[in-house]
């Protein structure tokens, strides 16, 4: 590329990566040691809750001089007695290796320093009853059955694993249980052997890389349902088998009708097949890649609204969250706003404009409870330490608002355009919010810093607009007097205003844009209209309140 414009984008980078580290998360980072992929070896009974395990770790180093590598490996604890995961031995090459296990981290001492570019494969034996992460019990029906919770960082309670989603890695699951379970995992099966003693060896192998709560493993009696493939790509139904007709039921739609929607408006689906899983673990659903789990309750046999759009949900996150991922927790909107706005758009798509409104309007009755119990509140976390509070409704709700504001300022096309944009770059890789604002930026052309800034750094809730209009006939003109009467500063808003007047085929809509706490705006009429409202189409997070003066 030219000097120049390579000088300007190398700027764009270092600002990006300074962003990056000002909104960074308190999880210790590793720089220079990335993990490439993870076989875990797995054996589970009937006789134990306890797992016996063996994880290999393919680490690529990029730099020189590294002396260790750190795992996240949730180890016993007086909280949790008889509970947690014990460390037999770690070894590299048939040698044996230096380690300490404290405070859930394993850190190994390599045999050598490391070299630039160099991979090495470190063999981690241990095992224990995970205190949470692999649930071990009854399902509601009564029969037992191993069930992965990971979400948001506790597959360090059962894998040895770098536990955050900045270090995406592929993934292997090699299974030994008893011959009467099914097993279900990421990716695609590669192996099934009966052993001849009673136990069964299963392998699944994830090739994409994917963030660690994305890792699934459902071990249980099955009824599988193989649904025609989808663009090649294998669909399929796991439920218990008292299930099998209501869940082959409810899952058959609508799995393909949301990712051909996806694929054709934001690119290509990035995984080797897609499962909708019934387990005990999750309440709702589970966006773990490839396999979707969903609670014990999902399967009613109804096609209910409300699951029919979990399962919309946890598909958009198979494109939002799964192949495009965080950098860091502090942009858990990038996952959870983008699939909360982005069932919205396959709803609006499949089942009409009126279903898609009503689920904005209860997305703004839900910021505006949130807000007034929780003031102050804003969508990009600042350092997230507390992992309990990574996602809240806010996350959910305002972040799917803001980007159907993003939709109605920059407009439909540039709209999708960006989304596509910002879907390629980041594919199979970690984004940031201050990436999709470039994207979106070099997309559109325009600057949207305000936009983020306030919608998404700034904290608060929605803006709350008051006024009166009138018509001035002296002046031709409809004459709108209007406030910002929320306690915080105002915002900038820019909202259509709709101009209806009797026997129009339709009303006028000009824009107007409020910054500040009280404006008055006239807008040329020839005659006194019948109605003025603000934000007719719905496009701005607001409270309105419009009344005719005298």
């Amino acid at each position: 590329m030219p000097i120049a414009r390579a000088i300007r984008w190398s700027l764009i980078l270092l600002v990006a990566v300074a962003q990056a580290r000002a909104w960074a998360d308190t999880y210790p980072r590793q720089p220079g040691v990335d993990v490439v992929g993870y076989v875990f070896r797995l054996t589970l009974s009937d006789e134990t809750d306890a797992i016996e395990a063996e994880a290999i770790v393919d680490v690529r180093f990029l730099a020189s001089g590294a002396t260790g590598v750190e795992l996240d490996l949730a180890g016993p604890t007086p909280e949790a007695p008889g509970r947690g995961m014990t460390v037999t031995g770690v070894f590299e090459a048939g040698g044996a290796l230096d380690f300490t296990h404290a405070r859930n981290r394993l850190v190994v001492r390599l045999s050598r320093p490391a070299a630039a570019g160099e991979r090495r494969r470190i063999t981690v034996r241990y095992g224990g009853i995970p205190a949470t992460g692999l649930v071990i019990g009854p399902n509601r029906h009564g029969d037992r059955g191993f069930f992965s919770d990971n979400w948001p960082d506790k597959a360090r309670q059962w894998l040895p694993v770098v536990d955050h989603p900045s270090d995406k890695a592929a993934c292997e699951f090699d299974v030994t249980a008893p011959a009467r379970y099914q097993v279900v995992s990421n990716g695609l099966q590669v192996e099934e052997t009966d052993l001849g003693d009673g136990r069964r060896r299963t392998r699944w192998v994830q090739s994409v890389p994917i963030a660690s709560w994305l890792y699934v493993l459902g071990v249980s009696p099955f009824a599988v349902d193989h649904r025609p493939a989808w663009r090649g790509i294998p669909i399929q139904t796991w439920v218990y088998p008292q299930d099998r007709d209501a869940g082959f039921h409810d899952f058959a739609v609508p799995s393909t009708d949301a990712l051909e929607f996806y694929a054709t408006r934001i690119g290509p689906y990035a995984y080797e097949k897609l499962a909708n899983v019934q387990s005990n673990s999750v309440g709702g659903g589970m966006e773990s890649a490839t396999a979707i789990f969903y609670d014990d309750d999902s399967v009613t046999g109804q096609r209910t609204t409300r699951w029919r759009n979990v399962v919309i949900h946890e598909i958009a996150h198979q494109w939002w969250g799964n192949a495009v991922t965080e950098h860091d927790w502090d942009d858990v909107w990038l996952s959870e706003g983008f699939a909360t706005y982005f069932t919205l758009l396959f709803i609006e798509h499949a089942y009409g404009r009126d279903e898609f409104v009503q689920g904005l309007l209860q997305s703004r009755d839900s910021v505006r409870t949130f807000d007034a119990k929780t003031p102050g509140y804003r969508l990009v976390h600042d350092n997230l330490a507390d992992m309990s509070q990574v996602t809240t409704s806010q996350i959910y709700q305002k972040g799917g608002w803001t980007l159907h504001m993003l939709r109605g300022l920059v407009g439909d096309e540039a709209f999708w355009a960006g989304i596509r944009a910002y879907y390629a770059r980041y594919l199979n890789a970690n984004a940031s919010t201050a990436g999709f604002r470039r994207t979106m930026e070099e997309t559109t052309g325009r600057d949207l810093g305000w936009f983020f800034d306030q919608w998404l750094y700034r904290p608060g809730g929605l803006p709350k607009v008051r006024g009166t209009w009138r018509f001035d006939a002296q002046a031709r003109a409809v004459r709108l007097e209007l406030e910002q009467v929320q306690v915080d500063p105002p915002y900038r808003l820019p909202i259509e205003v709709s101009i209806r007047r009797a026997g129009a085929s339709a009303p006028r809509v000009e824009r107007i844009e409020l910054r500040e706490r009280r404006q008055v705006l006239s807008l040329p009429a020839d005659e006194a209209p019948d109605a003025v409202t603000l934000d007719p189409g719905l496009w701005v997070l607001m409270d309105v309140e419009l009344t005719r003066g005298d």
